[in-house]
């Protein structure tokens, strides 16, 4: 009997994306809006994201240009992205916000691959959670009748498998990220 393994592949989807998102926001020398994705501005009674009261567009490798629709928001955009703690610098002048990523030094560079180091073995760890809630279906399907030894055995077996590749394909992420913040 075939079991379905449908959620559990949804599951590592998610991992894999959750962990490329969060690969995305982590800094590197390079200008990348997606470290400005979690910003919200306080504007016009709610929480705003940058994309929503601006246009942003790289300048060079290290600098990025945030054009606000309503340039009375500037100063409010200069706040938030202060206060997120980013590590980049922020002018405005007249023609909007100039956010500026400075150069990476050889520590910081270890501090920030040793923060993707930990992202990834968090999306790790989630799939192996999603996994031993598989492990415990297929032993409960076996006690209740509706699967053999035989069976369960081999969809342990496939399951095993998912997480390898899911495995194989996370660390890929890292070391494709880890280059990007070394170099």
């Amino acid at each position: 009997m075939a079991y379905d393994f449908s959620k559990f592949k949804t599951h590592i989807k998610d991992s894999e994306e959750w962990l490329k998102k969060e690969f995305s926001n982590i800094r590197t020398g390079r200008a990348s809006a997606a470290v400005l994705d979690g910003i919200k501005i306080e504007s016009y009674g709610s929480f705003l994201s940058i994309q929503e009261l601006g246009s942003i567009t790289n300048e060079d490798v290290r600098c990025l240009r945030i054009v606000p629709w309503d340039m009375t928001q500037a100063k409010n955009i200069e706040k938030a992205i202060i206060a997120s703690n980013t590590g980049v610098s922020v002018t405005v002048d007249d023609k909007g916000l100039r956010v500026i990523f400075p150069e990476l030094t050889a520590e910081r560079r270890v501090q920030i691959t040793k923060a993707a180091k930990e992202k990834l073995e968090e999306a790790k760890k989630r799939i192996r959670g999603n996994r031993d809630d598989v492990m415990k279906d297929l032993q409960t399907k076996e006690k209740d009748g509706s699967l053999g030894k035989d069976d369960v055995f081999r969809h342990k077996t496939d399951a095993q498998k998912l997480v390898d590749e899911a495995n194989k394909a996370l660390d890929a992420l890292y070391e494709k990220k880890e280059k990007e913040i070394l170099n």
